[in-house]
């Protein structure tokens, strides 16, 4: 039986066999002796997305009392939940997300706790997710922006919309009233130059 440990673009944590492109975590928030999850989501604001390999290092899923291993379908997916780049396994692609934060949202190179203020903000209200306004027309938003309209989600690729499901992408009219998924502060770094990682099922061609 999967293990509950799959994130959804709207930073639920589901039990689904689907694994996907990306793990991260946010904090120890499982009980090694079931491999069950705790009552609390996160346990730190450093919500981050790591690459599944790093130096040919295995870990047993859920398995110790150590950070616990969450996956998403790509780094779109990511991203929308409110997870950043690692610095440690990913400290290339992390660096490239800090130096496009600065330029989108207009302001010094941010040190990562000040990130992780801000998207904790973003990214929660009380302890649900936190959903935005759209900042203007939905296709005119960057590549790899999520979100949700009657339920669903969908991410937006070269100006295309795109339909999100736990295997990958569908493309879709979306419906009217859809709400910004991924924070702000992302979302502007998104177009500032940063590009995430998609799921190859999303043809942006």
């Amino acid at each position: 039986m999967p293990l509950q440990n799959r994130v959804l673009p709207d930073g639920s944590i589901v039990a689904i066999p689907d694994r996907g492109l990306f793990t991260g975590n946010r904090g120890i928030i499982h009980d090694p002796a079931t491999r069950t999850l705790l009552p609390r989501r996160w346990t730190t604001k450093a919500w981050i997305v790591c690459v599944c390999d790093f130096k040919g290092r295995r870990r047993a899923v859920m398995a110790r009392r150590s950070w616990t291993e969450l996956f998403f379908l790509d780094e779109a997916t990511a991203f929308a939940a409110g997870h950043r780049p690692c610095f440690f396994c990913r400290r290339e692609d992390a660096r490239r997300f800090q130096a496009a934060w600065a330029r989108g949202n207009r302001c010094d190179l941010p040190k990562v706790a000040v990130m992780d203020c801000v998207l904790h903000k973003e990214r929660l209200d009380g302890r649900a997710k936190r959903l935005h306004p759209l900042p203007g027309l939905l296709a005119a938003l960057p590549d790899g922006a999520m979100v949700e309209a009657q339920g669903r989600f969908y991410t937006v690729a070269d100006g295309r919309t795109y339909g999100w499901t736990p295997s990958g992408y569908q493309s879709e009219i979306v419906p009217e009233n859809a709400r910004l998924l991924t924070p702000p502060s992302t979302v502007r770094a998104l177009a500032a130059g940063y590009r995430p990682v998609l799921h190859p099922s999303l043809n942006a061609g």
